[in-house]
């Protein structure tokens, strides 16, 4: 299985710094146990680092001191790559389901994250103990399905920093009665790591008030 593995490529070291061994772990983990959990499939691992750890480690700069929420967060992408590249930002993790909620914990203890807690619940039925400064999620939902998930969640002023495919200009298109709803402004598409990586990262960053 392990010449099906990605090597880690290069840029690795660029985007996570002195933090490349702990998000090296965190990688080595996920290949050893992804799929065995059900948190990726075999298709995944020749890809392992350009389609997910390192498309995932390029939205670490939109972010910003204080409070995070990743919603859905699943094998721990982006909410566990972001919380290894970002070490002063607080995360917080939303996953309903038992067994990713425990591999999120396992590897919150293993990898020493101190910015990391992990909260078992649906993203609609989650009652933090205060609002969120950012909200990010991968691969969960549509723009228009996820903003009444993630919009709630957030302070005045918050921001959603979603992560999306190529149809991202289009999910914005299709939420605008979402958007009305849920007082969304300012609504952009970003592309990121062009020039950087395999595969770029589109980001539909958003600020809710």
């Amino acid at each position: 299985m392990t010449d099906s593995v990605e090597t880690e490529p290069a840029v690795a070291g660029t985007l996570f710094g002195e933090r490349t061994d702990v998000a090296r772990a965190f990688t080595a983990n996920l290949v050893a146990q992804g799929e065995e959990r059900g948190l990726i499939g075999p298709l995944e691992l020749p890809r392992i680092w350009s389609r997910h750890i390192l498309n995932c480690a390029i939205v670490a700069p939109l972010l910003k001191p204080g409070r995070v929420g990743d919603v859905g967060s699943g094998a721990g992408l982006p909410g566990l790559v972001l919380a290894i590249a970002r070490p002063d930002v607080e995360f917080v993790l939303i996953e309903p389901m038992e067994r990713r909620v425990a591999w999120l914990n396992e590897q919150v203890a293993e990898l020493g994250l101190d910015n990391v807690i992990v909260v078992r619940d649906r993203a609609e039925d989650a009652r933090l103990a205060e609002p969120l400064d950012q909200v990010t999620a991968r691969a969960v939902s549509a723009f228009r399905k996820l903003i009444p998930l993630t919009a709630p969640l957030l302070r005045d002023g918050g921001e959603l920093v979603l992560m999306k495919g190529a149809g991202a200009p289009a999910e914005v298109e299709a939420a605008s009665k979402e958007m009305r709803k849920y007082r969304v402004h300012d609504v952009e598409v970003l592309t990121l790591g062009e020039g950087v990586l395999e595969d770029v990262t589109r980001v539909i960053r958003a600020r809710v008030r």
